[in-house]
């Protein structure tokens, strides 16, 4: 009998120390595969392509903000990505976005918070097929509000930038950047070169796609030909 306690117990004890921990258990995955844009979808129009096994966005007149759009959708995950941006350039890295099915309108926030708590707001229309969803902001200017939480095509800013955003000097011009994304539940969290930059709670939306962000540039000479680079796009869950 004591034999057969003794098989238990070790039994049990390779079962719960042999068992994945949940860190383990997690699972990274390569969303740019280095060769191809295998995988995305182009939602305005914009010129994407792979050079040197890189993703460029190259801006070009008269166009829309473009979006670089996974073919999947994705909730809870930790993203880390690099980028390097033309200082003349704006950009971003969609987090749970989609498109409008049809003429949408929404909030649009401006202006600082109040004591209060409040912003101004006013109301704006979306046209069907606008891109939108929460973006984590890349702005080369000397704002710095790299790293903010911004929603593309619905309210703007969820927090306010010039009161969280990265150190001066942070921000590496026309070098690689890094961010660290973290989307959980309602809890979104961001990394700017190690620095973190924004710790937002919102429960808008749970589920969308992640893209990279091709800035309009209207008619603006200066800025065509101009370009943003992405690499190293891992998502875990």
């Amino acid at each position: 009998m004591k034999y057969l306690y003794s098989i238990i117990a070790l039994s049990i004890f390779w079962f719960v120390g042999c068992s994945p921990s949940e860190e383990e258990s997690q699972q990274s995955v390569d969303l740019f595969n280095g060769t191809n844009l295998d995988g995305w979808q182009n939602f305005g129009g914009g010129k994407f392509y792979v050079e040197d096994g890189i993703i460029v966005g190259e801006a070009a007149p008269a166009l829309p903000n473009s979006f670089l759009a996974t073919e999947k959708m994705y909730d809870d995950f930790e993203l880390e990505v690099e980028f390097k941006v033309h200082p003349l350039l704006n950009s971003g890295i969609q987090i749970r976005s989609s498109t409008y099915a049809e003429e949408t309108t929404t909030v649009r926030w401006g202006g600082r918070f109040k004591e209060d708590g409040s912003r101004d707001t006013k109301d704006r229309v979306w046209e069907k097929g606008r891109f939108w969803g929460y973006q984590v902001e890349i702005d080369p200017t000397d704002r710095g509000w790299t790293g903010t939480l911004y929603e593309e095509g619905a309210r703007g800013f969820l927090h306010t930038p010039d009161e969280n955003k990265a150190p001066a000097g942070t921000f590496k011009a026309e070098d690689w950047n890094h961010f660290r994304i973290v989307a959980k539940g309602d809890h979104f969290q961001i990394w700017f070169n190690g620095v973190q930059t924004a710790d937002v709670h919102d429960s808008d939306t749970a589920t969308g796609y992640i893209a990279l962000q091709l800035h309009g540039i209207g008619n603006n000479k200066e800025k065509i030909g101009q370009k943003v680079y992405w690499r190293n796009i891992k998502l875990t869950q």
